[in-house]
C-alpha cells in the first residue's frame, strides 16, 4: 500500500481543503432541500406559502412579521419565496380577500335559500362558528390585521366588511317583521354575534376545551334562543 506523505504545511493545505470541501458541500445540500416547498397536487407552493402566512401573522402580527420569519416557517432560504409571491403585503392582501370572498359567496347563498329568516341566520352563524374553528388562522388575520392593508385594497374591504353587515342586519329585519325575531336593532345585533363569534380565539388558547361540535350547538343555543321571538310574545 503507497504512503503519502505531507509536510506540516501541505498537510494543514490539505485538511483545509477537505474541510472547505465538506462545507460546500453541505451548503449546496442545505441550500438544495431548503429551496423545496413540501407540497402536493391538491396544495399549491402558493398555498402553502399563504397558509404559513396567516400562522406567523396570528402569532407575531403583520407589522411584526418578516419574510426571513415566513422563510423559516416555510422551510425556505428568504429569496426562494419571491419566487411565488412578490411581498408580505401581497399576502395579506391574499388572506384577507380570500375570506372576505368566501363570506359574501356563503351570505349570498343563504339569501336565495327561501329559507325563513331564522333559519337563515342559524345558517349564517353556523357557517361564521365553523370557520373561526376549522380555518381560524386565516379569519383572524383577515378580522384583526386588515388595517395593514394599502390603499385602495384597505378601503375595498372596509366597504365589504360594511356590505356584509348591512345584509346579514337585513335577514334579522325581515325575521322582526315575520314576527319570527324579536323587535331589537338589528344592525347592534349583528355586530354583538360577530364580536361573540370572534370570542373563540379564547377557545383556541384553552387547554381543557369542548369539542369543536359542542361549541357551535352551545353557541348557537344561546344566539337564536335569545333571537326567537317567543309565542306568547307574538301574541
Amino acid at each position: 500500500m503507497a504512503l503519502t506523505l505531507f509536510t506540516v504545511k501541505e498537510h494543514k493545505t490539505a485538511k483545509h481543503r477537505t474541510l472547505r470541501n465538506s462545507c460546500t458541500s453541505y451548503r449546496k445540500y442545505y441550500i438544495c432541500h431548503m429551496a423545496r416547498i413540501q407540497t402536493n397536487k391538491e396544495v399549491s407552493r402558493k398555498d402553502v406559502i399563504l397558509k404559513a402566512s396567516a400562522s406567523l401573522f396570528r402569532e407575531k402580527g403583520y407589522k411584526a412579521a418578516s419574510m426571513r420569519d415566513l422563510a423559516v416557517k416555510v422551510g425556505v432560504e428568504a429569496a426562494s419565496l419571491y419566487n411565488h409571491i412578490r411581498s408580505k403585503a401581497e399576502l395579506l392582501h391574499d388572506i384577507c380577500f380570500d375570506v372576505a370572498n368566501i363570506f359574501t359567496e356563503n351570505i349570498t347563498e343563504v339569501e336565495a335559500s327561501g329559507h325563513s329568516p331564522i333559519a337563515k341566520l342559524e345558517t349564517l352563524l353556523r357557517f361564521n362558528i365553523r370557520q373561526m374553528t376549522d380555518n381560524f388562522e386565516e379569519v383572524f388575520v383577515a378580522d384583526r390585521e386588515w388595517r395593514y392593508l394599502s390603499e385602495p385594497y384597505l378601503s375595498n374591504y372596509q366597504n365589504q366588511r360594511r356590505i356584509y353587515r348591512r345584509r346579514f342586519a337585513a335577514i334579522i329585519e325581515e325575521g322582526i317583521k315575520r314576527g319570527e325575531i324579536n323587535n331589537i336593532d338589528a344592525s347592534t345585533t349583528v355586530l354583538i354575534l360577530l364580536h361573540a363569534v370572534s370570542g373563540i380565539e379564547s377557545w383556541h388558547r384553552s387547554k381543557q376545551r369542548i369539542s369543536a361540535e359542542q361549541l357551535e350547538e352551545n353557541m348557537l343555543t344561546i344566539f337564536i334562543e335569545g333571537l326567537k321571538r317567543s309565542s306568547a310574545a307574538a301574541k
